[in-house]
């Protein structure tokens, strides 16, 4: 098992960078599991913030693999995760955006199961990115993405669940319109999760 700290320091200041992305992508979606649970009024100001806080983080990795001469991973797979980390809070503002516009007729959908797992999933990939810095162990890898698999997978089943609920004619036509919107975009949330998993996964698997 290669350790990144012992060959390249404490400071590897990509690592810190894809940290401070992986947070970002949380804090995302913690904002986003207190609007699933209506437990708050969404502002897409906040969501938008940690975006481009995000994209910031994203471009300051793209402008270092530039300059550095040597890295610690292999530049593709760093730019790799750092894509794969920003298009987490992306997808959630997108959801936002939707989700405001159609506020009236989507506040009494229940959303409480998905909020669960995407508070799960999000731990997830915040644990893998340390779990990276702190070494390539392929087997806690391996661990971590598998249970990100099976989130992935149990969400799915759980939006096929709401779409046949949906659409079983109790609800109108722009309602079905409008809730089978958002159930994509939240899908494709759980999708981005996984991404950032099976990117860290190869990554480990490559330097193991």
């Amino acid at each position: 098992m290669i350790s990144i700290q012992r060959l390249f320091g404490k400071e590897d200041r990509f690592f810190e960078l894809l940290i401070a992305s992986a947070e970002e992508a949380r804090q995302s979606i913690v904002g986003l599991t207190h609007v699933l649970r209506h437990e708050k009024a969404p502002s897409l100001g906040e969501f938008a913030a940690v975006r481009k806080k995000d994209k910031a983080i994203k471009q300051e990795i793209s402008d270092l693999l530039v300059k550095t001469f040597v890295t610690a991973l292999e530049r593709e797979d760093i730019e790799a995760l750092s894509s794969a980390l920003y298009k987490i809070p992306k997808t959630i503002e997108k959801f936002v955006e939707r989700y405001l516009i159609s506020q009236e007729r989507v506040s009494a959908v229940d959303f409480h199961t998905h909020a669960a797992m995407l508070d799960e999933a999000t731990g997830l990939v915040v644990e893998m990115i340390h779990a990276l810095r702190k070494g390539m162990d392929i087997v806690k890898m391996k661990e971590l993405n598998d249970r990100m698999q099976t989130i992935e997978g149990d969400a799915d089943k759980l939006m096929l669940e709401c779409l046949k609920d949906l659409y079983s004619g109790k609800y109108d036509p722009l309602s079905v319109v409008i809730i089978s919107a958002l159930y994509d975009l939240l899908e494709k949330v759980f999708d981005r999760c996984r991404d950032v998993g099976n990117v860290a996964k190869e990554i480990a698997y490559k330097n193991s």
